[in-house]
């Protein structure tokens, strides 16, 4: 059987998509926001290669063409963002001081742990692009010197939190507006928290994304400035 499922062309897709299933029935069934879709699924992944022994490469040859579907995915985030064009137009200046001060503070708070913890160079700049989408942190990462893998790593585990811990934040300080939501989501955990963001709603979706492109144009910017500070 096992052997089976390791030659099977699909078999990666088909373990990922019956984890993440999985994973959103038991967020429905429990309403926690500790059981996080892609948490789940990740783990639920993880423990299915340990106890069947199949090697993560074999795995992976399939569960790469859901990757595939990245790229349409992130283009079809314009849709919300077209339809909310003049809440845009009337927020602009709001707007991108909410993101760029979110993608400063968050470079900020990797130059403050590393100087405490004792980062090296690398060790430093494999972290300041934490807060971007994968495709763009690795290859910033990458050209600073830092790890890219663990980079990737750190990114998906900012994005999981940032959209576990989301809603907690927002009751906690009573942030009720669906741009600020939208905003601090799409700065702070990029795709993984605009797929939060489109679950509380249409305008928190629109902003988020808009956020996930302008943090990403900024920091790649920002990391090589703040890359010279260690």
């Amino acid at each position: 059987m096992v052997d089976f499922l390791e030659n099977s062309v699909f078999f990666g897709v088909a373990i990922s998509l019956l984890a993440y299933g999985a994973g959103t029935w038991l967020r429905k069934k429990t309403g926690l926001a500790v059981l996080n879709p892609l948490l789940v699924s990740v783990i639920l992944v993880i423990a299915f290669l340990a106890v069947t022994k199949i090697d993560y490469q074999k795995y992976y040859a399939g569960a790469k063409y859901i990757s595939y579907l990245l790229t349409p995915a992130t283009v079809a985030l314009a849709i919300p963002l077209y339809r909310q064009f003049e809440l845009l137009k009337h927020n602009a200046a709001a707007i991108l001081a909410g993101i760029i001060s979110g993608a400063v503070t968050s470079m900020l708070c990797i130059l403050a742990m590393a100087l405490i913890f004792g980062f090296t160079h690398e060790e430093y700049v494999t972290f300041l692009p934490k807060s971007i989408t994968t495709a763009i942190g690795m290859v910033v990462s990458e050209e600073l010197g830092g790890y890219a893998s663990i980079t990737a790593a750190v990114i998906i585990i900012t994005g999981i939190f940032g959209s576990i811990i989301g809603e907690l934040v927002f009751k906690v300080f009573r942030i009720t507006d669906p741009v600020a939501r939208g905003v601090a989501l799409g700065t702070s955990a990029h795709a993984i928290g605009t797929s939060k963001a489109m679950e509380l709603g249409e305008t928190e979706g629109a902003m988020s994304s808009l956020s996930i492109v302008i943090c990403g144009l900024f920091t790649v910017v920002g990391a090589m400035i703040f890359a010279n500070f260690i």
